[in-house]
Formats: structure tokens, sequence, C-alpha cells
């Protein structure tokens, strides 16, 4: 239990849900009135390395809406800001809009996928910000009908001329404890609201 007295997961348990050699991992608590499930992508088999990027959160993401039937996604994790843009190292964003930035398909019919601008859920009560990851959450959870909330924070400094990786792996643990508050903040916010009320 944090100072606050938040105790996001009552009851700190894994199952695993997916299919065998799955390696993601399902923690299942409860919040007050909230039933919450934490989806961790878990170890690449392969590379025995944690399990991120767009692939592993795609089908992650589409698997745990089709075992768990949500009503609200909340995605948390981390970003790089833009100096220009006045963010700074620690800040955390509730995420307003995604978009595709790493595409490359040079077909005009095609350009959705490489420019393309999911929307996340509008949480009006909450601080919104642009933001340019987490886009095939998005994607899949608009799809599927879901609505979802990125809640980010800033570990790297996109346009500071530092090297990315750097500042990220060096800001990484520290900023982790911030995202944490901020998402016990989050969730204590949602609980006991419609999702017209967010």
């Amino acid at each position: 239990m944090d100072p606050k007295g938040v105790r996001v997961l009552s009851q700190r348990f894994f199952i695993y849900m997916f299919l065998p050699g799955i390696p993601w991992i399902r923690y299942h608590g409860t919040y007050k009135t909230l039933n919450i499930n934490l989806i961790w992508a878990g170890k690449d088999p392969a590379s025995g390395v944690d399990s991120i990027g767009t692939i592993p959160s795609a089908l992650a993401t589409y698997a745990a809406i089709q075992a768990l039937e949500p009503d609200l996604i909340i995605n948390a994790g981390t970003a790089g800001g833009f100096k220009a843009k006045g963010a700074s190292i620690g800040d955390v964003f509730i995420v307003s809009d995604c978009a595709f930035h790493d595409r490359r398909i040079p077909i005009p019919v095609l350009d959705i996928y490489e420019v393309g601008v999911p929307q996340a859920f509008e949480t009006p009560n909450l601080t919104r910000e642009l933001n340019l990851k987490a886009v095939v959450i998005a994607y899949v959870a608009n799809l599927m009908k879901v609505p979802t909330i990125f809640v980010k924070f800033v570990t790297n400094i996109v346009d500071a001329g530092k090297p990315i990786l750097e500042e990220f792996l060096q800001n990484l643990v520290a900023l982790t404890i911030t995202l944490d508050l901020a998402i016990k903040q989050v969730i204590h916010f949602i609980n006991g609201k419609y999702l017209f009320e967010l």
C-alpha cells in the first residue's frame, strides 16, 4: 500500500491464460469496485529478453481482449519526448492521439498504415497530450471496440542530442516509480465512474 492508501492489486497472483509456449502472463486483482488484469508480455522465448515492440504488443492486446472482454484498457509505458515541444525527463502524459511513425509503405491507398492516427479514448477530465507510441494497441483496441487510455512517461529527449538508448537506460529505473504513482492515480480516478465521466 502506498502512502495515499491506494492498493492497485489486492490479490497478486498470476495465471497462465494463454496457449502453452506463449510467454504472456496475466496478473489479476481488485481495487475497490474494479477488476484489474495486468498483462505482461513476458520474456521472448528465442532471445530471453522482455517481449517489447509492436508485434508482441498487438498480439497480446488481441489475445487479452478475446480472453477477458475488458471494458477499458490502460496501456502504461515509456515515450521519448521533444524538448522543442516542452517535454522534460519524468513528465507523465495521458495520450489523446497515437500515430504510426515508422512505417514505409509507398502505396497511396495504404498510406493510412504509414501515417494512421487511431484515436485514444477521449478523457477530457484527465490531462491529454500527443504521443507517437502504442499505436498498435490503439489499432487493435479500436478494431475490437475497446476504449483505451495511454499513460506514458518521458525517459529520453529525442531532440536533445544525447544518445537515445543511453539516456533511456539511465532514466528507466528511477522513472518507473513515477509511472507507478501515475497509474495508481488514474485507477483511483476511474473507480466508480462510467466511461463518459472520464
